[in-house]
């Protein structure tokens, strides 16, 4: 997956996200590492957030994502945190832990060195709705904050495509 269209600013997804959650009756919380809490304040800048916007978690050290999200200790120490289940299970613990019907996830590696065995601007994403995960492998391009800004859009996007779907 590439990242959306410049276009799409991350406010713009995060205004057509939220409209829909009010819509549905649903809410979300977000569970974040490279991110660092950029995809919290994307969401919270649209006015009215809080009708479905329940809060986030920052887990930029990899324990935390283990006693925080209760993303498997085992899977960290054999993969890593840069691995398409962990994003799985961030997205899946955040819905869990912060009461919310969905749960979105970011973790990767925005530079400017490699981490996990993973070179600069490997990125998984991931949606947690009604029990099912949809995730995405992003490879990005750029300096750090354009790696950090694309997972952003792109895991808005990714939300705003569930949402629409409403299946996974």
């Amino acid at each position: 997956m590439t990242a959306p269209e410049p276009e799409q600013t991350a406010q713009s997804l995060a205004g057509q996200a939220l409209g829909l959650l009010i819509a549905r009756g649903d809410t979300v919380a977000v569970a974040e590492s490279l991110t660092g809490g950029m995809l919290a304040a994307a969401i919270t800048s649209v006015p009215g957030a809080s009708a479905a916007f329940r809060g986030g978690v920052v887990t930029y050290a990899t324990d935390l994502k283990a006693s925080l999200l209760e993303v498997s200790a085992d899977l960290l120490a054999r993969r890593g945190a840069v691995h398409p289940e962990v994003a799985a299970q961030m997205a899946a613990g955040v819905s869990r832990h912060l009461t919310a019907t969905t749960g979105v996830s970011t973790t990767g590696v925005a530079g400017p060195d490699p981490a996990d065995g993973q070179p600069v601007g490997t990125v998984f994403i991931a949606v947690a709705l009604g029990g099912r995960i949809s995730g995405r492998h992003l490879t990005l391009a750029g300096d750090r904050q354009a790696i950090r800004g694309a997972t952003v859009r792109s895991a808005l996007a990714l939300l705003l495509e569930v949402l629409r779907e409403d299946k996974i």
